[in-house]
C-alpha cells in the first residue's frame, strides 16, 4: 500500500531531522545492507558451532562421570542452536521462504485471499500423484 502525500512529506521531514541530529548514525543505517547483518550472524553461528564441537570433544575426553555428560550435552546443544541460527539467517539473507512469511500462499499481507478450487474430499494417493504429474508435464 503506497504512502499518501502527507505521509511521504512527514517521512521526509523525519529523515532530514535524523540527518541533522546525527549524520554519522543516519549514514551508517542508510549504507548498511541487511545482508551484511545476516552474514555476520552466519559467521557467529559457525564460530559457535566450532566451540560446540570443541565442548563435545572435551566432554568425551574428560573422565569425571557427570561432568562428561554435562559438557558433551552442552556442546551438542550449542551445535544444534548454532545450526538453526545459521540456517534461519541464510534463509532470510537469500529470501528463501518468503512465500510462507507472505501468507503461506504467496500473496502479500494486504492482499485478499483467492477462493479455493474445489477438490474431491478424499482423493487417493495415486489420484494426487497423477494430478501433479499432469500439471508438471503441461507446464501449469
Amino acid at each position: 500500500m503506497p504512502l499518501s502525500e502527507h505521509e511521504q512529506r512527514m517521512l521526509e521531514q523525519i529523515e532530514s531531522a535524523l540527518y541533522a541530529e546525527d549524520p554519522k548514525f543516519a549514514h551508517a543505517v542508510r549504507s548498511t545492507s541487511p545482508q551484511v547483518h545476516y552474514k555476520r550472524r552466519i559467521v557467529k553461528a559457525a564460530f559457535g558451532f566450532v566451540v560446540g564441537v570443541g565442548a563435545l570433544m572435551a566432554g568425551l575426553v574428560i573422565n569425571e562421570g557427570t561432568v562428561t555428560i554435562a559438557v558433551s550435552v552442552t556442546g551438542f546443544l550449542l551445535m544444534v542452536v548454532c545450526c538453526v541460527w545459521a540456517l534461519t539467517s541464510w534463509k532470510r539473507m537469500t529470501g528463501i521462504g518468503n512465500e510462507a512469511a507472505a501468507g503461506g500462499d504467496g500473496r502479500q499481507p494486504g492482499q485478499p485471499r483467492q477462493p479455493r478450487q474445489s477438490k474431491p474430499a478424499k482423493a487417493g494417493f495415486m489420484e494426487r500423484m497423477e494430478e501433479r504429474w499432469r500439471r508438471r508435464t503441461e507446464g501449469d
